[in-house]
């Protein structure tokens, strides 16, 4: 058996992502930078080298945070709403557990059929997993990972710093 140390992995990251954990939403969103300086056209530039694009992501990231979870979480409803069956799937199963949870372990009487919780519950995953599988939420969310990657990445890699940040890491 092959074991793979997480800590090893993640000690990569330092504490930006126990930051975000430990945050709230209504701190997280109050760190919002105006769109004006998020997409500032003049600040846009060619890296002149990988130790450049390092020292614009380290900055970028921890500046923007705030305004590249929006982004994530515009790229998220997007690919929702692109993917109706996915959407519905969610709705539908959510809706479902939601249903049979406000019944306490009573049974749902029909009239004309009687069910309890342990039917429900097994008719909703007969129906969910297979809808769910073809909604294909795999190709969904690796779509968004590489999405939310690839524009978050970037944006980080091509927005030059600030001019006044940029001199206060040279060594004189």
């Amino acid at each position: 058996m092959v074991s793979i140390p997480i800590d090893a992995i993640t000690s990569r990251f330092g504490d930006r992502f126990n930051n975000i954990r430990s945050t709230s939403l209504t701190t997280r969103f109050a760190n919002l930078k105006p769109v004006s300086e998020f997409l500032d056209i003049k600040r846009l530039s060619k890296p002149a080298n990988f130790g450049e694009v390092q020292s614009r992501v380290n900055y970028n990231l921890s500046y923007f945070s705030s305004n590249y979870a929006v982004v994530f979480v515009m790229l998220s409803i997007y690919s929702l709403l692109t993917n109706p069956l996915l959407l519905f799937v969610i709705i539908f199963m959510t809706g479902g557990f939601y249903g049979i949870g406000k019944l306490e372990g009573r049974d749902l009487d029909l009239g004309f059929q009687r069910f309890n919780t342990s039917q429900l519950y097994t008719g909703m995953l007969i129906v969910g997993v297979p809808l769910g599988i073809w909604a294909s939420p795999l190709s969904t969310v690796l779509w968004l990972i590489g999405a939310t990657g690839v524009t978050v990445f970037g944006h980080a890699a091509l927005l030059d710093k600030p001019i006044e940040n940029a001199f206060s890491e040279e060594a004189v």
